[in-house]
């Protein structure tokens, strides 16, 4: 008779079992609830249409009035460059100066030239005046002295051309001394002595103190309300508000941007440098007071570079949208286009951007 080795579960393990399948279905069920309540919930608000009587209020960079970039005109290694930036310069004063011993053989051998052709002419100018007074005497013939008229003429034409090269290399020479243009300051160096100086290439950049402007871009869909503005007001960067002189409002519009370029020339007392940013305020009119537009919390709006967006609500489901804004009053954003009135965003665009992002319910 043969002897099984298995053997049957005891009658307390076999009641166990279904306790145990049950405890294991509330921890998964515990799980997927935990989960479920881990979804980040984001605040959003329904977007409404306000009045837009505030005006227009937009970032703008300082650039000045006058302002040139000094290149060489000659090839050659940065001997010495006598500024840096910030200094004041007068006109004429001597910026940089270039290896000139290039330029000054070919003045050497352009004052050789002139000396030859100078000979040349006087031997023809001899030889005209005898073949004259020979033909006058019948020893020689006409043609004789045709060719005696030519070679003096030949002689003279040489003489200028000789004359013209050694003017031109005098002046290649003086390229080799970069001089100031006007009064002004260095804003910025772009050689060092020892480096290596080609014609076009930029040494420098001077500007004009005294006569600054802010250059501003208006969106292409408030170009008209800048334009009937009832005052406009430039912002400093220490803080005082300046009535521009003049505004200019170039006639085209930037057709990647959609913005239209506004010059404001600021007073000579404005203390401000060309690169600085300010702020530009175009007041309401009647007419901008009437209309309405969007506004949304600063905190909404998601930022990457030049990418302005916020999250829009979508089928209980958050989706980036790409703005346009406009001026900023505190805490709000105005928003020129991308959004509707009556669409829902989420307030806080860093917490809308995680994975497990769900609108809140209001």
């Amino acid at each position: 008779m043969g002897i099984s080795t298995a053997s049957s579960p005891s009658p307390q393990r076999a009641a166990l079992r279904p306790r145990l399948w049950a405890f294991v279905g509330l921890c998964v069920l515990a799980g997927v609830g935990t989960a479920a309540a881990a979804a980040t919930a984001v605040p959003v608000l329904q977007v409404g249409a306000a009045p837009a009587g505030r005006g227009i209020e937009l970032t703008a960079s300082i650039e000045a009035l006058r302002q040139a970039t000094v290149a060489a005109q000659a090839s050659g290694n940065v001997l010495a460059l006598n500024v840096k930036a910030g200094d004041r310069v007068k006109a004429g004063q001597l910026l940089a100066r270039i290896d000139d011993r290039e330029p000054a053989a070919a003045l050497s051998r352009s004052e050789g030239g002139v000396l030859q052709a100078e000979a040349e002419l006087r031997n023809a100018q001899v030889n005209a005046e005898r073949t004259r007074d020979l033909r006058s005497k019948g020893f020689v013939s006409q043609s004789a002295l045709d060719m005696a008229e030519t070679q003096l003429k030949a002689a003279q034409a040489g003489l200028q051309a000789a004359q013209g090269g050694r003017r031109q290399a005098a002046l290649a020479r003086d390229f080799a001394a970069v001089t100031a243009p006007f009064d002004g300051v260095v804003l910025a160096t772009h050689l060092e002595a020892g480096d290596l100086a080609a014609p076009g290439r930029p040494i420098l950049t001077l500007y004009a103190p005294g006569a600054l402007r802010a250059v501003v871009q208006v969106p292409a869909s408030r170009s008209a309300a800048a334009r009937q503005a009832s005052a406009r007001q430039v912002q400093l960067p220490d803080g005082q508000w300046a009535t521009p002189l003049r505004s200019t409002e170039l006639p085209t519009t930037d057709p990647v941007a959609q913005t239209v370029e506004w010059r404001l020339d600021l007073p000579a007392a404005a203390q401000a440098t060309p690169g600085q940013s300010v702020t530009v305020r175009f007041e309401g009119t009647p007419a901008d007071n009437a209309a309405r537009s969007l506004s949304v919390p600063a905190a909404a709006v998601l930022q990457r570079g030049e990418l302005e967006a916020v999250y829009v609500v979508r089928e209980q489901r958050f989706v980036l949208r790409a703005v346009r804004l406009g001026s900023r009053q505190g805490s709000q954003v105005e928003v020129l286009a991308g959004l509707k009135p009556g669409e829902q965003i989420a307030t806080d665009a860093v917490r809308a951007g995680l994975a497990d992002a769900q609108p809140a319910a209001r």
